[in-house]
């Protein structure tokens, strides 16, 4: 009996247990982030636009098989941030990388308007997007916009307490 209870408790936990925990996004923290990487960002309030069909979608019958990262062409039609504002004018062509921890996968929408942190490379501006958030904002409120701003000027950058 003990033995058979065993065997049953050593199957139950072999099976997949994850769940996905994500800190939730902020863009105080995102920005944070970005300043402090090796790599030169470019943060732009603009129009996304990508062919959605490409987006990744997890098998869930065979979930190794998942590409971590799908580099998708888009483009973002908005403004660069200056001192001054999102004053910039910013349309370019831009790479969505949207990546998938396992069986989760970055969802995005065209055709929106987000809050974008671009890393510049010498192929141009990626955009990163995970399961958790990652360097993008749909539909950024005015106080986010706000804050982002702040942030680049100097002002208090604090990301919202963690609930």
């Amino acid at each position: 009996m003990i033995r058979a209870l065993g065997i049953s408790l050593l199957i139950a936990l072999s099976g997949p247990a994850f769940a996905l925990s994500c800190m939730p996004p902020d863009v105080a923290r995102t920005y944070q982030e970005a300043a402090d990487a090796e790599e030169a960002y470019i943060v732009v309030h603009g129009r996304l636009d990508f062919d959605e069909s490409r987006l990744p979608k997890a098998d869930m019958a065979n979930q190794h098989a998942t590409p971590p990262d799908t580099l998708i062409p888009a483009r973002i039609d908005g403004k660069a941030m200056s001192l001054d504002g999102f004053t910039i004018p910013f349309t370019r062509k831009i790479t969505l990388n949207a990546q998938c921890f396992g069986p989760w996968c970055a969802g995005a929408a065209s055709d929106t308007d987000y809050l974008t942190f671009l890393k510049k490379g010498a192929d141009g501006y990626l955009l990163s997007l995970t399961p958790c958030g990652g360097f993008g904002f749909a539909n950024p409120s005015d106080a986010a916009l706000e804050k982002v701003h702040g942030c680049f000027r100097g002002d208090d950058c604090t990301a919202a307490p963690l609930r």
